[in-house]
């Protein structure tokens, strides 16, 4: 079946269609990894967009039991130059087309990514609607002018958790406020030994405390940081109680609850492949990215705190940390999946952390 994808500047590209048919609409972001799609369509912080992968080829290796990120996946569309209908692995439970149709999401194959990728690095992010079928091209770029902005929608409720659970171990006992966490930081605080309460994003700072945690992790999750003024406000309040990490959106909402400021970045990072430097010791690490926001430099100064790593693409900041309290952050994802590991060490620093009693 023929698709669509409209964008709001009226350019329109058409394919052909796979996964599940119908309309939907969302901001449009690109991914550069070359693998990972099934954790990239599984990371809830891709909630209200539509996903175009830049590696020509997408589906080959299929979709793996073990590989999920999230329970289902939140994204609005996902868009590919090739879709491989005959993966394989020796781990395929299903291929990319039948996840995408028992996900509802809209597929969109045959275009030129390459053309749409250098459309949104020239003009940034934008809204589009891709759609399935024979639709009015017009109607769909007008409808394309009319979606909603990013900033101002309540995404982060939509995919966190609604009810506190609790993962044993026998370690430390972490908190992790869950902003629609990705599953392997709970599987890198395990795997550390650590017990992990997971919290939704509104539980109060009074309640965190109550379960007494050795460190607070605050986690990755879709959208403007600004958009979870509670959140803030409750970080606001944990600062100099506990030692705190704050991974990606975590990072941010850190960031203001520090008295610094966020910005919408101009088309985001996204990949797997991202070199950025830990300015502690030189060392210059390849990493996961998954974001749309950032925290102003400029904003931080005559506060206490300080860049603890940067991007070396765009000379944005990658990480925070406090001065004087047991609190630091990191813009991208230690926990990568997909992407390299080589940014783990950020959870050892955290144990480290609180293995010093937040000193």
């Amino acid at each position: 079946m023929q698709a669509r994808l409209a964008l709001e500047d009226g350019t329109v590209f058409t394919g052909k269609s796979f996964g599940a048919e119908g309309e939907q609409w969302g901001e449009v972001v690109f991914n550069t990894g070359m693998t990972g799609y099934q954790e990239v369509l599984t990371d809830p912080s891709y909630c209200g967009q539509i996903v175009v992968m830049t590696y020509p080829l997408i589906g080959n290796y299929g979709i793996m039991k073990e590989d999920f990120e999230s329970a289902r996946s939140y994204a609005r569309g996902f868009i590919v130059r090739e879709e491989c209908r005959r993966p394989s692995n020796w781990r395929l439970y299903e291929t990319l087309h039948s996840f995408l149709e028992k996900e509802k999401i809209i597929g969109l194959a045959g275009i030129d990514t390459r053309a749409l990728t250098r459309r949104l690095r020239s003009s940034g992010t934008m809204r589009g609607v891709i759609s399935t079928g024979f639709a009015d091209t017009a109607a769909l770029v007008e409808r394309a002018k009319n979606c909603p902005q990013l900033t101002g929608q309540e995404l982060v409720p939509a995919v966190a958790v609604s009810e506190s659970y609790t993962l044993p171990g026998s370690g430390y006992r972490v908190v992790l406020i869950d902003f629609g966490a990705k599953l392997n930081i709970i599987r890198c605080l395990q795997v550390r030994g650590c017990e992990v309460a997971v919290v939704p994003p509104a539980t109060k700072a009074g309640e965190i405390l109550a379960l007494a945690p050795d460190g607070i992790v605050l986690s990755n999750g879709p959208g403007d940081p600004t958009d979870v003024p509670y959140a803030i406000e409750t970080i606001r309040q944990l600062i100099g109680k506990k030692p705190i990490l704050g991974i990606c959106l975590g990072h941010q909402v850190l960031g203001l609850a520090l008295g610094a400021k966020t910005y919408k970045l101009k088309f985001g990072h996204r990949g797997a492949n991202h070199p950025v430097k830990d300015l502690a010791n030189g060392r210059v690490y390849i990493s996961s990215h998954n974001h749309g926001f950032s925290v102003d430099e400029t904003s931080m100064q005559g506060l206490d705190i300080y860049v603890s790593h940067r991007n070396l693409n765009d000379g944005t900041v990658e990480g925070l940390r406090h001065k004087f309290l047991p609190v630091f952050s990191v813009q991208y994802h230690p926990e990568a999946a997909p992407g390299p590991g080589d940014s783990e060490y950020i959870f050892d620093e955290f144990l480290e952390m609180m293995a010093g009693g937040g000193k």
